[in-house]
């Protein structure tokens, strides 16, 4: 986000990452439909993973485009966030934050999965979020949306290019088109003003560009 979701106290981001990758469908693997929210989801974590994976130790001081962090801080947040959404698929407290360990990021993608592939039914049923009640499909889409713009402020923060899912983007997108509406910026709402890109811009900018980013 341009102004990121609120700050979170983790502990620090795998380095090197641990061994153990999450089953998600991998960079260049069938795309999911837009429709699947479960598989959007986890496309965009083991994405976010893969781009994670990739950042050099040098690189873990160097900015972002979300504005408070760097990488490292970036990644905490990653981490500190889908530990979050796996909590409140399990019907937790979506205010509190469970503890981070180092090294945590596929241990904290493993989890989510496990969570919500677990029972087909939560994905109908309402799930409380920080930001509101929503079900768990749509949570599933809208968080797929965040690490979806978290990867790509990794990745131009670190040189990297990922292998963009269009089903992910399209699903992404039209989430956060329907949800959050141009008009509807400014004090309060943790997204700066849609930044205007060309109708054949590519999806991942289109998407950025709605949350605020300057592709």
């Amino acid at each position: 986000m341009t102004q990121s979701t609120t700050r979170h106290q983790t502990a620090s981001p795998s380095t090197p990452a641990s061994p153990s990758a999450p089953s998600a469908p991998a960079a260049g693997s069938a795309s999911p439909s837009a429709a699947d929210p479960l598989s959007a989801f986890l496309g965009a974590v083991a994405l976010a993973a893969a781009t994670l994976d990739a950042v050099r130790p040098d690189q873990y001081d160097l900015p972002t485009p979300c504005e408070e962090y760097d990488v490292r801080e970036l990644a905490r947040h990653i981490v500190a966030v889908l530990r979050r959404f796996a909590l409140v698929g399990r019907g937790g407290d979506p205010m509190t934050l469970p503890h981070v360990a180092d090294g945590s990021w596929h241990e904290a993608a493993d989890e989510a999965r496990a969570v919500w592939t677990a029972d087909p039914g939560l994905l109908d049923r309402p799930v409380t979020l920080p930001f509101g009640t929503l079900p768990g499909a749509a949570a599933l889409v809208a968080y797929a949306g965040e690490f979806t713009v978290h990867t790509w402020d990794v990745a131009v923060a670190t040189g990297q290019s990922p292998a963009w899912d269009p089903a992910v983007l399209a699903a992404s997108l039209h989430a956060m088109e329907r949800a959050l509406p141009a008009e509807r910026r400014g004090e309060g709402v943790p997204f700066g003003p849609v930044v205007e890109t060309a109708p054949d811009a590519p999806a991942v900018d289109r998407l950025v560009a709605w949350y605020g980013r300057r592709p």
